[in-house]
């Protein structure tokens, strides 16, 4: 019988299901395929919450290696290290290019953090009696990652595939070797995963390096990959203020242990200082082997932060001694020169940045007039330009605008400018990072009238 009453509760069934499937797929989508990766982008809290679990895990290595200052230990420590920043990358990478902010992901990086808790609980005696369940619980993680990019890869257009089928084979691998580790002796397994570090690098660097020229760029180092890296390695540097509290919380507290420790704190802040204001958030140059040598650079750079983090702990431990152990000098000193060379790698793999027109700190007491139209020609700024470090005190004093800018100050009112700056932006290229700050300084010239606010036109 197929009356009216029999339509309407079909009908509601039918809306039903289809507002299941709705739901559905917004909390489940599927990975994002490959060249789709989005350009402006936001690092939210789950990547944070990562973040900081996989840098409870560093610090647990470094505090390792500051109870055991020989070649063996640093051995140790790099392996270790390696292994953990490796599978950090992956993820990173891994939810950049095909992650949503949907419950899938949500439930991938628990399921990770889940295997890096247990990896954590093993790191202190890794090269010892919980060895094999550190090899163990780190394949597993490998093997999870494998799964991801191979999810991911089931997408992929033909230009992809091949990358994809290389990068999955050999993570697979990794797991499968790391797996293997495990029967073997003591130090015969920390040599092993050293050896498997190199072995992913270099092939993780000789896939990306030799795709075929014509393949879409799989990867490009937008602003929210950026932040990642600065994020992962503000946290390693807080790890080194951990260190001396932790240093001089179990030390009788005299006049010479506190301002050893407080040296120690400035050392950590001068390694943040140099970090970003010359390395951090700036965007790599877009070559290939510049995005790829500006990523890798980063794991000696935040090595390095964890092992002078390390050697502070046992700096403020020995600050009642007349001299400080030479493993301890040593290892101090060896990081800070490690962080600076991979810091300067860095640089030399960074876009330039936009000079200001005025060098810093002259630019805070530049005489400024009163606002007028908008004019390019005879654009001036009392102020650097949003993003630029005031430590770049050599800047030029002849101002170069982006063309975005200068295209916007051309017209008579904010909404006009921001159109213009959208259109030029498009028609330039202009990377992601260089779109924020380019808008940031629109917004900052504009006030609703359509006048110049901070900025100042000269005669």
């Amino acid at each position: 019988m197929t009356g009216p009453g029999r339509s309407r509760p079909r009908a509601g069934q039918a809306t039903g299901r289809e507002r299941w499937a709705r739901l559905r797929r917004h909390l489940w989508q599927p990975p994002r395929p490959h060249g789709e990766q989005p350009r402006e982008r936001a690092v939210g809290p789950l990547e944070l919450f990562y973040d900081l679990a996989v840098v409870v895990l560093v610090g647990q290595a470094a505090h390792h290696l500051a109870g055991h200052l020989t070649w063996g230990g640093l051995g140790e420590f790099v392996a270790v290290f390696a292994l953990i920043w490796i599978a950090w990358i992956n993820a990173s990478l891994h939810h950049e290019l095909h992650g949503r902010d949907d419950a899938r992901s949500r439930s991938t990086f628990l399921l990770q953090i889940l295997v890096l808790v247990a990896m954590g609980a093993f790191i202190p005696q890794a090269g010892g009696a919980r060895g094999a369940a550190f090899a163990i619980a780190t394949a597993v993680l490998f093997a999870i990652l494998t799964l991801l990019w191979l999810l991911a890869a089931r997408g992929d257009q033909p230009g992809y595939r091949r990358a994809s089928r290389l990068y999955v084979t050999g993570t697979a691998a990794t797991a499968v070797l790391l797996a293997g580790t495990a029967l073997l002796p003591a130090g015969t397994r920390v040599l092993a995963w050293g050896l498997l570090d190199t072995a992913y690098l270099a092939g993780f660097a000789a896939v990306t390096l030799t795709a075929v020229p014509d393949q879409p760029a799989a990867l490009t180092v937008t602003g929210a990959l950026i932040d990642r890296f600065g994020q992962l390695t503000l946290i390693v540097l807080g790890e080194t203020i951990t260190g001396v509290v932790g240093g001089l919380a179990v030390q009788p507290v005299g006049a010479r242990t506190l301002s050893v420790g407080l040296v120690a704190v400035v050392v950590g802040f001068g390694a943040w200082w140099t970090y970003f204001d010359f390395a951090g958030n700036r965007q790599p140059r877009p070559e290939r082997p510049a995005g790829l040598g500006w990523m890798l650079g980063h794991l000696p750079l935040t090595a390095a932060i964890a092992a002078m983090g390390a050697a502070m702990v046992s700096l403020v431990e020995h600050a009642h001694e007349g001299r400080t152990p030479a493993a301890t000098g040593w290892l101090l000193c060896a990081g800070a020169a490690v962080m600076l060379c991979a810091t300067i790698a860095a640089c030399t793999g960074r876009s330039p940045a936009p000079a200001p027109p005025w060098p810093w700190p002259a630019s805070r007491w530049a005489p400024c007039g009163p606002p007028r139209s908008f004019s390019a020609s005879r654009l001036c700024s009392c102020s650097p330009s949003p993003g630029d470090s005031p430590s770049y005190a050599a800047w030029p004093t002849r101002p170069t605008y982006p063309p975005a800018l200068l295209v916007a100050v051309s017209q008579p009112d904010p909404d006009a400018a921001l159109r213009a700056a959208d259109r030029s932006i498009a028609r330039n290229g202009t990377s992601s990072m260089r779109v924020i700050r380019e808008r940031r300084t629109i917004r900052s010239l504009t006030v609703p009238a359509g006048r110049l606010s901070r900025p100042c036109l000269r005669g």
